[in-house]
């Protein structure tokens, strides 16, 4: 599954690997699990919502937008 993010000041999303993904919920969520938090936003996002941690929103590149 490939995530898109996308800061609260940014205009656009990008498609994110894992490990920035890992950077970013660690600089968003401090001391708590980063890995259990990455997990938590994969399931939630599996739906297509929208995810929102710390100032940073999480969602799923959906399949129509990989075939442009």
């Amino acid at each position: 599954m490939k995530i898109q993010t996308q800061y609260s000041y940014e205009k656009t999303w990008r498609t994110t690997n894992e490990d920035d993904l890992l950077k970013i919920i660690e600089e968003e969520v401090g001391d708590a699990d980063p890995k259990g938090t990455l997990n938590y936003i994969k399931e939630a996002i599996k739906t297509g919502k929208v995810i929102l941690v710390g100032g940073c929103r999480f969602r799923k590149l959906s399949e129509e937008k990989n075939d442009k």
